[in-house]
Parts: C-alpha cells; structure tokens; sequence
C-alpha cells in the first residue's frame, strides 16, 4: 500500500514540477544546446536579433491573452495584423498623410475588426472559433482586395498609371529599425507593453474583472459585472495588439507585405500556451506569454543558424504548441481527478 502511494506520489510531484519548470527547463537546455554547437549563439548581438524578431510576435500573442483571459479566442489577429500593415504602409506611400495619422488610423482599424469580432460572439452568440475563423477570411479578403493583391513599397508602380508619389518616412522606419540605449526600438515598445499587460491583470480592479469573467461568467454577472461589456472590450485590446503589430512590421521590413501576419499566428498561439505551464501559472498571462514567445524564438533562430530549412519550421512550431498543450491538459485531468 506504502509503495503504491509513493509511487502516486512521485507522478504527482513529476507533473506538477513539469508544469511549473517544464517551459524554463526547456529554454534552458536549448540555450545550452545551441550555445555548445554554435559559437555565433550565445552572443549579445544575437540575443538583440532575437528580442527584436519575437517582438511583433509576442503583441499578437498579448492581444490574444486577452481574449483566453475572459475565456474566448481569436483567431482574427493574423489577418488584421496584415490589414494593418498594408494600410499603415498606403498612408504614407499612396496618400502621404503625416505620421501621426499613420500611427492612429491603423489602430482604429484593429478597434474595428475587434468590434466585429466582439457583435458575433457577445451579441450574436457564434462561438468565439467560429467567429474568429469567419473574420479571418473576411478581413484577409479585405486587405488583398484594398492593395489588389500587391505589396505596398516605396515608389511603387500604381494600376492607374504612375507610381505612388509618397515614401515611408525616416522617423517611421526608426520605430522598426532604430536603437534606444543599445537595444532596438521594436524591443523597447514590446517590453513596456508585456508590463502594461502585467499590470493590467494583475494589479488593477479591471484586470480582476477580466480575471473574473474568464473564470466564472455566471459568478461574475451576479457579483455586478457586465460581462458582455467585459468581454466586447477584450476582442477590441486583441485587436488594437495586431494593429500595433502590424505598424511595427511595416516599419522593421519598410513596405505593406500581404498576408504578412498569417504565418505568425500560430506562433502567438503557441506563445500563450507555452505561458501557461510558466511557473505553474495555469492560466494565460503577460509574463508567461513573453517567455513562451522567447522560447519560439530562440528555437528558432538556432535552427536558423544550424541551416535548418525554413520550410521545416512550421513542424517545430506545431510541435511546441501540441506539447504546450499536452502538458497544460495532462495537469488540468489529473487536478480534477484530485479534487
């Protein structure tokens, strides 16, 4: 009987140390990997590089930590990040509108979609993968249709005749592809938002009302709160995430590429998830997604270094997002089964 309880014991004591230590465990043993085999790895440099590439990744997967927090999802965030990096670009390039409206007008547009998302869902009813899934399509369709299927870069030739008469700015292309104090600008902004987002939810009355929500709607509307308007402006913070994101993009590559936050994500996905099993949080939230977002990224820029097709990455993405949520699953049976 002893043995058979020491033994329950020690799977106990396994799992939960794998949800908490399991994600930093990991970060560990890749940084170690990668730094033994590669002299170019384990460099100042190349930390910077890889802040800087998981920045725009890590606002789409804020935005997406939001919904999970009130118990939705979107999965809209990829196409309005590309809407907002074809639009961001067209307003200088096509229009030559002063950077302040630049940075402004793509931002309401990530206000738009997130209050499309938020009628589906809050008040129509469709299931928030549903809803998301459809408006990924639309919003995708809108942005190849607005730039006819093509890039938006300086210069560029028009459809009408002519070609475009505007150029992106140098201080716009600053925000993507300057430095402050030794790290790159896109650094800077990501950090000061994963705080915002820290602070939010963990240290104000809003970010318990979220928090609330998310963890019992029933509960929560008999407590007071109107968990529609909760949950109206969680789709809308997930919006204006992808909208921030794709300014930032349009400024680090310096054109509107198309379809430019499709393939990202599934990286913002598999960020929040991975955040989830960060020091047994088992939940979403801010520092978990950054460090979910970093492990994606230092992966992947090893595998860069060791000549890894890049056509293969999207099998190493998967992979972290399945065993992501293995491991968030796994703990979730066996502390039900406990209680």
């Amino acid at each position: 009987m002893q043995a058979v309880e020491k033994k329950s014991s020690a799977k106990e004591n396994a799992i939960q140390f794998l949800f908490k230590y399991g994600a930093i465990a990991l970060l560990a043993f890749i940084i170690l990997y990668f730094s033994t085999i590669s002299n170019a790895f384990f460099t100042y440099g190349n930390f910077t590089d890889i802040l800087r590439s998981i920045s725009i990744v890590t606002l789409l997967a804020l935005g997406v930590t939001f919904t999970l927090v009130v118990n939705g999802f979107d999965l809209s965030v990829g196409s309005t990040m590309s809407l907002s990096t074809v639009v961001t670009a067209s307003l200088m390039v096509w229009y030559e509108l002063p950077l302040w409206l630049v940075l402004i007008l793509p931002l309401l547009v990530g206000v738009f979609v997130g209050a499309l998302n938020s009628l589906l869902i809050v008040v129509i009813g469709i299931p928030d993968l549903l809803a998301t899934l459809g408006m990924m399509y639309i919003v995708a369709g809108l942005h190849r249709t607005y730039t006819e299927g093509y890039s938006i870069y300086n210069n560029m030739p028009l459809t009408s005749g002519g070609t475009a008469p505007g150029q992106l700015s140098e201080a716009f292309l600053w925000i993507g592809q300057g430095k402050m104090l030794g790290l790159p600008v896109p650094v800077w902004i990501m950090l000061v938002m994963v705080l915002a987002t820290y602070v939010i939810l963990n240290h104000t009355r809003w970010g318990r009302i979220l928090q609330m929500t998310g963890g019992n709607a029933e509960a929560a509307t008999l407590s007071g709160v109107n968990v529609k308007k909760v949950k109206f402006a969680a789709y809308v913070i997930s919006g204006v995430f992808a909208s921030m994101a794709g300014i930032l993009f349009t400024a680090r590559v310096g054109s509107g590429q198309i379809d430019a936050g499709a393939p990202l994500m599934m990286e913002a996905v598999a960020a929040v998830f991975v955040g989830y099993s960060v020091l047994g949080a088992g939940k979403p939230n801010a520092l978990g997604t950054f460090f979910g977002a970093a492990v994606i990224g230092i992966l992947l820029n090893g595998l860069t270094i060791l000549n890894v097709p890049y056509y293969a990455f999207d099998i190493i993405k998967g992979g972290v997002l399945v065993i992501a949520l293995a491991v968030t699953y796994v703990y979730a049976k066996h502390k039900f089964a406990r209680t």
